[in-house]
C-alpha cells in the first residue's frame, strides 16, 4: 500500500487519468476558443477522442475508488480533525457525478443549441474538480502525514 486505502498502482492511475483529462480538455478549450479561424483546428477532433478515451479510463478508476477508498476513508474521517477531508471527498464525488452526467449529455443527449452552454458548464466543473482534488490531497497529507 502506498497510502490510506490505495494499492501501489492506484494512485498513478488516478493521477494519470486526471492529468490526461485535464490536459486534453484544456488543450481543446485553447484550440477551440483561442483561435479566430472559422473552421475547427484539425487537432480538436483528436483531442476530443483522447479526452473521451481518458474518460472511459476515469470511469474505471472512479469505480475502483468507490470500492477501495470511499468506505475506509469515510470511517477514517469520522473524527473531528478529519471533517474537512470528508467534506472535500464528498465534493469530489458530487463533481465526478456532474462531470459524468454532463459528458454523457454532451455526447448523446444535448440538443445542438444547448451544447455550448453545457460544454462551458462541463469545463467549469472540470476545473473545480481539479482544484478540489488538489485540496483533498493536500488535506490528506495533513491528516495522514506519511501519504
Amino acid at each position: 500500500m502506498t497510502g490510506p486505502h490505495f494499492r501501489r498502482w492506484q494512485r498513478p492511475a488516478i493521477h494519470g487519468c486526471g492529468s490526461l483529462l485535464l490536459a486534453s480538455g484544456m488543450a481543446w478549450l485553447l484550440l477551440h476558443y483561442g483561435s479566430s479561424a472559422d473552421l475547427p483546428a484539425p487537432a480538436e477532433a483528436w483531442l476530443m477522442k483522447l479526452h473521451g478515451l481518458a474518460s472511459f479510463a476515469a470511469f474505471f478508476v472512479f469505480g475502483m475508488l468507490a470500492a477501495s477508498h470511499l468506505a475506509p476513508g469515510w470511517r477514517a474521517t469520522a473524527r473531528p480533525r478529519g471533517r474537512a477531508q470528508r467534506r472535500l471527498g464528498l465534493m469530489l464525488c458530487l463533481l465526478a457525478a456532474l462531470m459524468m452526467a454532463s459528458a454523457c449529455a454532451l455526447d448523446y443527449f444535448a440538443p445542438e443549441n444547448a451544447r455550448p452552454a453545457l460544454g462551458i458548464a462541463h469545463s467549469v466543473v472540470g476545473a473545480a474538480m481539479a482544484l478540489v482534488l488538489w485540496l483533498h490531497r493536500r488535506s490528506a497529507r495533513r491528516f495522514h502525514p506519511r501519504t
